[in-house]
């Protein structure tokens, strides 16, 4: 049993390596579109499209998001500092480790899904007529496409998923620890 619990949380560590790697593309790929379509639209800090101001209001929090997505990966190296991911007993650092990582990741997924339902509804006040006659005289993007504000349903949710995964894993080594102090308790009993 323990051969597949062990297995299971090497594994379970190295996906969520993974998924902190693919939060931290996320916050590098959140601007792309907007930059690509609303950007050309300011003149000296004015724009000409009611609603492209999202733009500059998003500049924040996307430098918080990446931020946070560095948080998240080092929180990830902290598991693997402690051997988290390897570590036949847990001592006190495993179990602070899983907590830090565990607080982070919910910390983050709760600040950035409120901001970013925020900032979705901001970009559907754009003015896409506006921003329509913009992009054709321009020759730039055009776009009234939500996916980088919907695919952090599917970023974050993996991040929840695994942050849960980890949290029921500790729980399940501390049962086969319980255990395996049971079955020494036992042996010495037999052999006096």
């Amino acid at each position: 049993m323990y051969k597949k619990q062990m297995k299971l949380q090497r594994i379970l560590c190295l996906a969520l390596v993974f998924v902190c790697a693919l939060a931290f593309v996320y916050s590098l790929g959140i601007m792309t579109d907007l930059y690509d379509s609303l950007y050309g639209t300011f003149r000296r800090g004015k724009t000409s499209v009611t609603g492209a101001e999202i733009y500059n209001d998003m500049q924040g929090f996307n430098k918080t998001l990446l931020h946070g997505s560095i948080g998240m990966l080092l929180l990830c190296v902290v598991l693997f500092i402690t051997n988290t991911h390897s570590r036949r007993k847990y001592y006190i650092g495993n179990y602070c480790a899983v907590g830090l990582f565990a607080a982070g990741s919910i910390a983050y997924t709760v600040w950035a899904h409120r901001m970013i339902e925020g900032f979705k509804a901001q970009f559907l006040g754009i003015d896409f007529a506006a921003l329509a006659e913009h992009a054709a005289k321009r020759k730039t993007l055009y776009t009234e496409s939500t996916f980088w504000f919907d695919i952090h349903y599917l970023v974050f949710g993996l991040l929840l998923i695994g942050t849960v995964l980890l949290i029921l894993n500790v729980f399940w080594k501390r049962r086969l620890m319980k255990e395996e102090q049971g079955l020494i308790g036992q042996g010495k009993e037999a052999a006096a």
